[in-house]
């Protein structure tokens, strides 16, 4: 009985080892094998049906209705292709043949595309549950689909250099220097980002940092890859871990998400999730947020344009002087209705307000002298430039302070109309301009029309409405603020609208960095956090330090977060808001167009085009010491930076000095509230007063100490605490105050401003600057000045008091000390 009993397990054991193996055999797809696409519903599936191969209808549906074999996600989203979207009508079919060939065939009988792998030795086919559909030699891959993408990475597809995306005019691709770049007709990169940028300057997160040194160096095999938790990234080996290139809004979230990557057909990289079974997906990052950027987006010489109430970009035409290549679809340009050449003379300038012809860098060295030139210009010449050349089409001219004057000679003109954008553009067109509408060009607005009595009427009742709102908002928030434990949306709108302390969550800071994926320089010494780039919903640029070293509790924080937001003075960076959320410190400030000091001071050798004039240099010398004069005697608590240097000096886009990180020193350090902030954190070596470098606690003259090196930093171009060719083997600044004793203030100037022109009131400014920096950079706090004293005497409103000598030191010790 237990014999039978035994046979009759293993018997049963065989049979679903048969079972399996039958099971695992319907999975391989056998040469002869074909799909029609009269049988939609008939499909090659993954093993857990998660994907499948077939065919599915064209989007939008057509008469007679087009099909495409395409591998789709449950529901019927499209991730894959055959032919990038060749369509075929009811009697195509996909045919895998006898020799190993994947073939899309039309009713006729005519290869619409295939797979090239006849001759292989291909003995099957399969669709695994990752998405990827291949050609196999035993269990040997000869030819997948993860390897031959259309549109669309897949998690667990790796992308590597060399691959491309296609979207119609639009490519995706990975270079070997690690850059995404997104190009329209092969021509016109329109979309870089460089893993290299994103590592730059963090020594520690490459093997190699000296392979690493800037934006071009290559990598040895990169490779792109998207995480199914929405996160996409570029590996390699010289990376110790891999470069985040960006999240998707809802990383992390959801546990049945799918998510994907594809380069759509207007041009625009996406991240996108889809939900099991519904058919549809959702963009959740984009490469390009303003899709009006895109290159082409509105074909040749189309302007894209959002329409008041349409979250869609629209398009049209410049003027009527123009007429839609296809009525039907406006993406597709424009076109003259009388060209250039057939009114000789006779042609004039369209002026199009708040407009701007895109411009990318040409890539090509032909393409760059011929189509496009850029110039310092006025508005008016810029517009008369092109008039008066032969060659010109349009030109745009830059109202930022940049006074760039871009002209367009050659190729696609694709343009951009916002009330934003500060440039106004012209475009050569056969005369008499036609508006599209009455209130375009140089025409009258309506608004223009109305009596100054009306407008102030007007003026007055959207002010008296606004202060209500914002009164009513305010209480009534207060009122039900607390039912809630924490401040509540409308709160936060309130502080916006009164330049009030923003209180952010976490998560919302972490949705404007894109996951902080955007660093801002590097981390310095002293710097106690790095900063983030990142972009609030309201659209307003920011610059997010997440801070580390943190001793105070949530609420001292709090307070002290408060106190630096409501400091505002011309030359100090805003602090808009802040997070403090469990361990999380984050500080959020307006962001800076020009970036820091030290990139202009110290690496314009690499890089000409960042050289400072002395103009700019002595006004942000008068702007840091009227920033950190605030600090010092106009605060009602008198705030110590503790950390004065060209790093924490940033510029904006009119290149105005506005101080950083000021009242850290208190912010991170241990102890209570009151009194003023006497740091004992460390700051920056180099720029550290004496008292400092013993352990003693900072205070103001410790920052005119830090500043005085500052200034003479600006002035010569070198750090203060370098040993360079020329200097007798000695730091900079002991050599330059040296110099200076000796009467020789030229020899301490930067020698790249001596190749201009220096007038004799430019040597006075430039000798009073090195003056007042060793007048400040005195060994004896008390015989530095005050920082208001320091304005005066920048500004020439007192006269610069010659400082004495340093003392002698008396021992070896003491000389090692004055020398650090």
């Amino acid at each position: 009985m237990d014999m039978e009993t035994e046979q009759t397990k293993q018997m049963q054991l065989q049979a679903l080892i048969f079972l399996c193996t039958i099971t695992v055999a319907s999975s391989d797809i056998l040469p002869g094998s074909a799909l029609h696409a009269s049988e939609p519903a008939r499909a090659w599936p993954s093993p857990n049906n998660t994907f499948s191969l077939g065919f599915a209808p064209t989007k939008p549906t057509t008469n007679p209705p087009t099909f495409v074999a395409a591998i789709t996600y449950s529901g019927g989203v499209i991730v894959w292709s055959a032919g990038h979207g060749a369509t075929v009508d009811s009697t195509g079919s996909l045919q895998f043949l006898p020799s190993g060939n994947l073939c899309l065939v039309s009713g006729s009988g005519i290869v619409i595309w295939e797979s090239n792998t006849a001759d292989h030795g291909v003995s099957s086919a399969s669709l695994d549950d990752f998405g990827s559909f291949s050609l196999k030699t035993g269990n040997v891959s000869v030819w997948s689909s993860f390897q031959n993408p259309t549109d669309t990475v897949l998690p667990g597809q790796n992308f590597s250099a060399g691959m491309v995306l296609r979207s119609g005019s639009y490519s995706f691709t990975l270079l070997g220097t690690g850059n995404l770049t997104l190009t329209w007709n092969d021509s016109t990169v329109y979309w870089n980002r460089g893993v290299n940028s994103s590592v730059d300057g963090d020594p520690w997160k490459i093997s190699n940092p000296r392979q690493v040194l800037n934006f071009s160096v290559k990598l040895s095999s990169p490779t792109l890859g998207l995480q199914s938790i929405g996160i996409l990234s570029v590996s390699d080996p010289m990376l110790e871990s891999p470069a985040i290139m960006a999240y998707s809004s809802d990383y992390v979230e959801g546990r049945d998400m799918f998510r994907f990557l594809r380069l759509n057909g207007d041009g625009n990289l996406g991240i996108y999730s889809s939900a099991r079974g519904s058919g549809t997906a959702t963009m959740t990052w984009a490469a390009v947020p303003d899709r009006c950027q895109l290159f082409g987006y509105c074909g040749h010489m189309g302007i894209c344009y959002y329409s008041e109430y349409d979250y869609e970009p629209s398009c049209e035409c410049p003027s009527k002087n123009f007429e839609p290549v296809d009525e039907n679809d406006s993406r597709k340009g424009c076109k003259r209705k009388v060209e250039i050449r057939d009114c000789p003379g006779n042609y004039t300038m369209l002026e199009l307000n708040h407009t701007q012809f895109l411009q990318f860098p040409a890539q090509d060295p032909a393409e760059a002298s011929g189509s496009q030139e850029v110039f310092a210009a006025s508005s008016s010449s810029c517009q008369m430039h092109c008039f008066g050349s032969n060659s010109c089409v349009a030109s745009t001219s830059m109202n930022d302070g940049t006074r760039h004057c871009y002209i367009k000679s050659l190729g696609f003109l694709g343009g951009y109309s916002a009330l934003m954008l500060p440039s106004t553009s012209y475009l050569k067109v056969c005369g008499p301009v036609l508006w599209n509408s009455p209130n375009n060009g140089k025409t009258k607005s309506n608004y223009s029309r109305l009596s100054v009595s009306v407008l102030i009427l007007l003026v007055l009742a959207s002010l008296l409405g606004f202060l209500m709102f914002q009164g009513g908002l305010w209480l009534w928030c207060r009122g039900n603020g607390a039912k809630f434990g924490r401040p509540l949306p409308c709160y936060a709108l309130l502080e916006y609208a009164s330049s009030m302390p923003v209180q952010f969550s976490f998560k919302e800071i972490r949705r404007s960095t894109n996951g902080f994926k955007d660093r801002i320089g590097a981390a310095a010494a002293g710097g106690f956090g790095v900063y983030y780039k990142g972009t609030l919903t309201n659209g307003t640029v920011i610059a997010v330090k997440r801070l580390e070293g943190i001793e105070r509790g949530e609420k001292e924080f709090r307070v002290e977060a408060t106190k630096i937001c409501c400091t505002h003075h011309l030359n100090l960076v805003r602090l808009i808001g802040f997070c403090s959320e469990r361990t999380n410190r984050l500080l959020v400030h307006e962001f800076m167009k020009n970036g820091s000091l030290d990139s202009f001071l110290f690496t314009a050798k690499e890089n000409p085009g960042k050289l400072l004039s002395w103009n700019k240099r002595f006004a942000i010398a008068i702007g840091v010491a009227r920033g950190i004069r605030y600090l010092h005697e106009e605060c009602q608590e008198p705030v110590i930076h503790g950390d004065i240097k060209p790093e924490n000096i940033l510029l904006d886009e009119s290149y105005n000095a506005r101080v950083s990180d000021f009242g850290l020193a208190k912010l991170l350090s241990p102890g209570d509230n009151t009194g003023p902030a006497s740091p004992s954190i460390g700051g920056t070596g180099g720029y550290l007063a004496p008292e400092q470098l013993a352990n003693q606690p900072a205070t103001p003259k410790s920052d005119v100490y830090s500043f005085g090196l500052v200034l003479l930093e600006t002035v010569g171009g070198r750090r203060n605490f370098e040993v360079l060719a020329g200097t007798d083997g000695r730091k900079f600044s002991e050599w330059a105050r040296e110099e200076h004793g000796k009467g020789n203030a030229r020899g301490i100037i930067d020698e790249r401003l001596l190749e201009d022109d220096w007038n004799a009131a430019d040597f006075d400014q430039a000798r009073r600057v090195v003056a007042v920096s060793f007048r400040c950079a005195q060994e004896q706090p008390s015989l530095r000045p005050r920082m208001g004293r320091v304005v005066q005497m920048l500004e020439g409103a007192m006269e610069v008091e010659r400082p004495p000598p340093p003392p002698s030191p008396k021992s070896a010790d003491e000389l090692c000390l004055f020398l650090t």
